[in-house]
């Protein structure tokens, strides 16, 4: 990949492990400001454990990470401060309601309801998490990023899931616009996107062994 500016997040020479497994080694990558990566690869190739390790949440790993040329684990806080990470979780808290989730990330009450309506759950901002639908609770941890000042960087884990068409291409848009403000976007995704200038890393080019994995009495690739 040519880096378009300076490298804000560096990977080189990176392997990870899970349950005693290693995943992929020889990664190198470098995302820049204003860039995004896609991240793909068959499932159990480690597309998580990846951004999982990125965040600081998994140690299982070798190599080097580095935010803006600083090497981790120094650079981790630093980097955090700067981030927007939403996973499968989403990290929405049940026993809130979605305006007071957004404004738990720190968001003035006008702004989390301006968020809630740009992903369609006006009307739900009172209602307890705990009482909306997959989809509707994906949309809230989605709605961090329509706040304003929102990171510069942001690690995304199937931020399309659950999302219908409308949903999708309003994503689309607001990554679109992240990037032309000297964003960076990670992201897994299993559906294609909508993304000028779109890298790619596949971990299944990086992968030491295949597992095999028995279903139904059939082998299939893991």
């Amino acid at each position: 990949m040519t880096p378009k500016s300076p490298a804000v997040l560096q990977v080189r020479d990176f392997a990870c492990e899970r349950d005693g497994r290693r995943l992929f080694e020889g990664l190198d990558f470098s995302l820049c400001r204003g860039a995004a990566i896609q991240v793909k690869g068959c499932n159990g190739a480690g597309k998580t454990t990846l951004l999982r390790t990125l965040i600081g949440s998994n140690s299982d790993f070798s190599g080097e990470i580095l935010w803006c040329g600083n090497p981790f684990p120094r650079a981790l806080r630093e980097m955090r401060e700067s981030l927007l990470y939403i996973g499968h979780r989403g990290g929405v808290r049940a026993g809130l309601t979605p305006l007071e989730n957004l404004t738990w990330y720190g968001a003035d009450p006008e702004s989390a309801l301006q968020a809630l309506d740009r992903v369609e759950l006006y009307g739900f901002e009172d209602s307890l998490c705990h009482s909306l639908s997959a989809g509707q609770n994906r949309r809230v941890a989605l709605a961090r990023m329509f706040l304003p000042l929102a990171p510069r960087l942001w690690i995304l884990d199937e931020p399309l899931a659950a999302l219908d068409v409308a949903g999708v291409a309003a994503l689309e848009k607001q990554m679109s616009a992240h990037l032309d403000k000297g964003g960076s976007i990670l992201l897994t995704s299993h559906q294609p996107l909508a993304l000028a200038g779109l890298d790619f890393i596949d971990l299944s080019d990086f992968a030491v062994e295949k597992s095999f994995v028995d279903i139904g009495g059939e082998h299939v690739i893991d």
